[in-house]
């Protein structure tokens, strides 16, 4: 074996154990990239008007340092007229990920809950559907009798969100 041979085949080692201290590093301190990439999820929330205060609490948690998933709020602030309504709904709709539904015993009542929940199965996004109270739950209106429903939890949220 001549010396350059010698000194290539002492080489592996440091090459081995530098590309180790990478991955180490990587692992430690890779995430604080990673979350900086992060694709924030557009998210229609469905609700009947008279739960409007848990919307409010859904986007206030999501924005939270604490939560575990993120999302953009694409609900409707405001009323329109009907036929309006329905189209700037549905544009709103088509440029979404995903749609939640609040679910409690307001939403079997609300034609707009109802009619939204149906656009989105139109435009083909997955929509799930969101206990807000565990306790004291509505029916489940016949537009989500095939789709997933979940209880309201972070651990719940994330997961639903992450597969939207």
């Amino acid at each position: 074996m001549n010396e350059n041979n010698t000194k290539k085949s002492n080489m592996w080692p440091v090459i081995i154990g530098a590309g180790a201290v990478a991955l180490l590093l990587k692992s430690l301190f890779g995430n604080e990239e990673d979350t900086s990439r992060e694709i924030k999820k557009r998210i229609f929330i469905s609700f009947a008007i008279e739960d409007e205060q848990y919307r409010d609490y859904l986007v206030k948690q999501a924005k939270s340092e604490r939560s575990p998933f993120t999302f953009v709020d694409m609900s409707v602030k405001q009323p329109w007229e009907e036929k309006i309504w329905k189209q700037k709904c549905r544009s709103k709709i088509k440029s979404c990920d995903g749609m939640i539904v609040l679910l409690s015993k307001n939403t079997w009542h609300s034609s707009g809950a109802r009619w939204e929940i149906k656009c989105a199965m139109e435009e083909g996004l997955p929509v799930i559907g969101m206990h807000i109270k565990k306790n004291n739950q509505g029916a489940i209106p016949p537009e989500l009798r095939s789709k997933k429903v979940i209880t309201w939890s972070w651990d719940n949220l994330a997961k639903v969100i992450k597969r939207i």
